[in-house]
């Protein structure tokens, strides 16, 4: 049987494990390359990079898998239309606001659409992507993978 002072002791210990992996979680960045895979089929998409300027985040497109490598987004509008995918920045101000990424928008280059976005970090490796228009009950999620 244990004793008190042991059960302290251990509650001491689960409680520093509980808040170190909360903090080594929330303390991860997005910053970096991310793998892409089609909702559908599950093939990988692209591979996308995650960077910061001025707090301010921002993603774009460093390589594709589909279709051919001098494709250019000849549905999006404004100053993007006809650009290459190859280097088209899709995901624009978006800000941290506690453990999720919001306020900021993010281009389906297929479609020319532009919807609202909101990014939340799974764990380390894993990045949910929410693309929403007017309320994010009305969008889609996909779950981007770190590139190792």
């Amino acid at each position: 049987m244990k004793t008190t002072k042991q059960l302290k002791i251990i509650k001491h210990i689960l409680l520093l494990l509980i808040i170190t992996l909360s903090i080594t979680v929330n303390g991860q960045t997005i910053i970096g390359k991310w793998e892409t895979f089609d909702d559908k089929t599950n093939e990988k998409k692209a591979i996308i990079e995650i960077y910061n300027k001025d707090n301010i985040y921002y993603a774009k497109i460093v390589e594709t898998f589909i279709g051919p490598k001098n494709a250019t987004c000849q549905y999006c509008k404004g100053t993007k239309k006809d650009k290459p995918i190859i280097g088209l920045i899709i995901i624009q101000n978006t800000k941290k606001n506690g453990n999720e990424f919001d306020g900021g928008t993010i281009l389906d280059p297929e479609s020319g659409v532009i919807y609202k976005c909101y990014l939340k970090l799974i764990d380390s490796d894993k990045l949910k992507v929410r693309g929403f228009i007017g309320f994010s009950i009305f969008g889609r999620t996909q779950y981007w993978l770190r590139k190792k």
